[in-house]
């Protein structure tokens, strides 16, 4: 190898890893009420975004006019991101929608985008992808954004739960509270962020003795159902589909806007592989019980080889072997 090769070998084995981008929509909020807690939340966002140092977009904050170029915003910024690399985007929806039995809205100021508008804008990004709607009817925003290498999370499972939604104020705080690392690994996953607000919303509608409006749901499997909190014990889905379909909630446990310390020191390549095998492993384990024995362990083996492998890898190079 020569001296030009083995440079070029190291500028991108030691290059730094692209930060995500992190796009938050502020909609209309109708009512004065709801102006100030939209922004709270914006900015709870705006913070887990410079503490995980990712890129921050806000849309519909600007000025104090009707916003009429709010939906255009959107579009532009999901254009520019079009086809710029592996570095996840999350995408934020802070406010109200509607449902008129056919297409679900987000409601902005000015003209309102649908859940058709964002799956088009969004079809050209090769990358990563958590879009999380706080909104109220965002529950059909599953059937029509969930797809490969995509995570969709709404405040709602269907279009009819129409009243105002508080998914997002606690889903916003679950970004930044460390009560919300279920798993104690010292970082707050999608997931985690998921289950600790949907939590938080059923606490707030039982002490007020009201019934519950909104049952979010989560997605990140492609299969357009979505699963609620309660399919789960800590991170682990414990109930499954009536169709057999792996459960969501696998690839979502591993999207981390904050990173600790450790996970931060690990090299993108390497932590993308493991979250690889991980997955691998958590499917063929849920699948024990319907293979023979030599087969589940002829499966597992060199999964479990190659992770052990990989961690003593991290070990080498001062990272914690599990």
């Amino acid at each position: 190898m020569n001296i030009v090769s083995f440079t070029l070998g190291l500028s991108l084995l030691f290059a730094p890893e692209p930060p995500a981008h992190v796009v938050v929509v502020v909609g209309a909020a109708g009512a004065t009420e709801y102006s100030v807690p939209f922004a709270q939340w914006a900015d709870r966002w705006r913070q887990a975004a410079e503490r995980g140092q990712a890129q921050f977009t806000a849309i519909g904050l600007e000025g104090k006019g009707e916003g009429a170029a709010d939906r255009e915003a959107l579009r532009a910024k999901l254009t520019e991101l079009a086809g710029e690399g592996t570095a996840p985007l999350w995408l934020v929806l802070i406010g109200h929608g509607t449902f008129d039995s056919k297409t679900p809205r987000f409601n902005l100021r000015g003209e309102d985008v649908s859940a058709n508008d964002v799956a088009n804008w969004l079809r050209p990004l090769d990358r990563p992808v958590a879009v999380v709607n706080c909104a109220s009817c965002s529950g059909p925003f599953v059937n029509a954004l969930s797809g490969p290498n995509r995570i969709v999370v709404t405040a709602t499972r269907s279009g009819s739960e129409h009243n105002y939604a508080r998914f997002g104020d606690y889903v916003s705080a679950a970004l930044l509270d460390t009560q919300a690392d279920l798993d104690k690994d010292e970082q707050t996953s999608l997931l985690e962020a998921f289950l600790f607000a949907a939590a938080r919303v059923r606490e707030f509608y039982e002490g007020e003795g009201r019934l519950t409006t909104e049952h979010a749901l989560l997605d990140d499997n492609g299969d357009r159902l979505g699963t609620p909190p309660d399919w789960f014990e800590g991170v682990v889905a414990v109930k499954t589909a009536k169709n057999g379909v792996t459960p969501d909630g696998l690839w979502a446990n591993q999207w981390h806007l904050i990173r600790s310390a450790s996970e931060q020191q690990l090299p993108a390549e390497r932590r993308a592989r493991r979250d690889q095998l991980e997955r691998q492993l958590a499917k063929l384990r849920s699948r024990k019980d319907k293979l023979e024995e030599s087969d589940y362990l002829n499966q597992i083996e060199p999964l479990l080889l190659e992770l052990a492998r990989l961690y003593d890898g991290e070990s080498a190079e001062g990272q914690p072997a599990e």
